[in-house]
């Protein structure tokens, strides 16, 4: 071991002590090379750009200075299609004001990751924090963003964050559990889902409350009446009017989103059936333009201005060298009854 392994190999007091030329060294560059690596500015060949984000990752490479952060947090969506984002940056909006944060919005038309471009401007940029809303940012780039003493919070990721990436979401499998609940108190028996795609954490657990209730009521679930949809009216409209089709169809539809619901509304109209007297439909999300709904919706409320408020809210205790005391944060979900739910007309 060489003088300078064993000073790395010492512990935490030596990785504040690892020096742009010692980066140089240990990846077999120049010490400019690695500056422009960390400053997140362009130039660097992308062989060599791992090379050193590789070192910097394995030395636990954090970067002191932080004085030349601006005020900003910038807030990242997959895709701005519903009110749903729009509630998730009204609660990040306000939070940041109330610290004195600007927020700059980021929409990927809906890739789930940011490409190497937003990267780059986020590292020169040097922001309070980074929020990303049913976004995946890569392993190297939340490496990239840690080792510049940029704080990460996820809301509801899509994939699994790398472990001390601070998360939030919503307790969404209590939220399916409750819906289901309570179409099964009212007499369901033949229930359908639509849930999203599966392999999002919230869609998963919405399904899994979906289950566990039935499980619990010793209903059994008919696996033609459950289908991975789309989080939008198209995926309601398509795969709801799939299931008024069957030759026994369910009395009871559960979403996963309320758009989705609208869009079990539209098939319910078009296949000729009354809600709730024929169908009943409970959402998710409980977006204000539910309860304007013909007839009202029934639906799950998630929190989703909190979800907001609360992610800028730790960004901004991470921007100020702060520790949370939580790094997963689940807020509850409640469900709201309303004109869209009642018994079956059929036994």
């Amino acid at each position: 071991m060489t003088a300078t392994d064993a000073g790395l190999a010492a512990g935490d007091s030596a990785r504040h002590d690892l020096t742009v030329a010692k980066i140089a060294k240990l990846a077999g560059v120049s010490a400019p090379t690695v500056s422009r690596v960390i400053n997140g500015q362009a130039g660097v060949a992308l062989g060599t750009r791992q090379r050193v984000e590789a070192v910097l990752r394995e030395h636990g490479y954090r970067r002191r200075d932080t004085s030349t952060s601006i005020a900003i947090v910038e807030l990242v969506f997959h895709a701005l299609e519903s009110l749903w984002a729009l509630e998730i940056i009204r609660g990040v909006e306000q939070a940041a004001r109330e610290r004195e944060l600007a927020v700059v919005l980021t929409e990927m038309q809906g890739r789930l990751t940011p490409g190497k471009a937003w990267t780059e401007q986020v590292l020169a940029r040097r922001p309070s924090g980074v929020i990303t809303v049913f976004s995946e940012l890569t392993v190297q780039q939340q490496s990239q963003l840690a080792t510049r003493s940029i704080p990460l919070v996820v809301i509801d990721p899509t994939g699994e964050p790398l472990h001390q990436t601070p998360s939030v979401g919503a307790t969404n499998w209590s939220g399916g559990m409750a819906a289901t609940r309570h179409l099964l108190d009212l007499g369901h028996r033949r229930i359908g889902m639509l849930s999203g795609p599966t392999q999002w954490p919230c869609c998963r657990a919405r399904l899994d409350g979906f289950r566990a209730a039935m499980d619990a009521a010793g209903v059994p679930v008919d696996p033609d009446l459950v289908r991975v949809s789309t989080l939008y009216v198209e995926g309601g409209l398509q795969d709801g009017a799939e299931l008024l089709s069957l030759p026994d169809p369910p009395t009871a539809i559960f979403t996963a989103n309320d758009l989705q619901a609208f869009g079990v509304y539209e098939a319910a109209r078009r296949a000729g059936a009354r809600i709730p007297d024929d169908l009943s439909v409970i959402g998710f999300d409980d977006l204000p333009f539910t309860q304007w709904a013909g007839p009202p919706l029934t639906t799950v409320r998630q929190p989703l201005v909190q979800m907001g408020a609360t992610a800028a809210r730790m960004i901004a205790a991470l921007a100020a060298g702060e520790r949370l005391e939580h790094h997963r944060v689940e807020l509850a979900t409640e469900l709201i009854v309303r004109e869209s739910t009642a018994p079956p007309a059929r036994a």
